[in-house]
């Protein structure tokens, strides 16, 4: 079983879903989705095994920021 999604990605694992209870310690980010701000928090959670999104992660240009 994979611990990480870079661990997943490595096995060929395509299901893989990190536990919800890392959402817990995971920061929400007020960055544009496609922006390289963006890219940067979603590169470290990959790096660090954690969730890509996180619920409160800003959407649209319209919404306020969660940082």
């Amino acid at each position: 079983m994979s611990h990480s999604i870079l661990e997943a990605i490595k096995q060929g694992d395509w299901t893989f879903e990190p536990s919800s209870q890392q959402v817990v310690n995971l920061r929400a980010t007020a960055a544009l989705p496609g922006t390289s701000e963006k890219l940067n928090v979603l590169a470290e959670r990959a790096k660090l095994g954690l969730p890509l999104w996180h619920p409160r992660d800003r959407l649209t240009y319209e919404e306020e920021g969660s940082d």
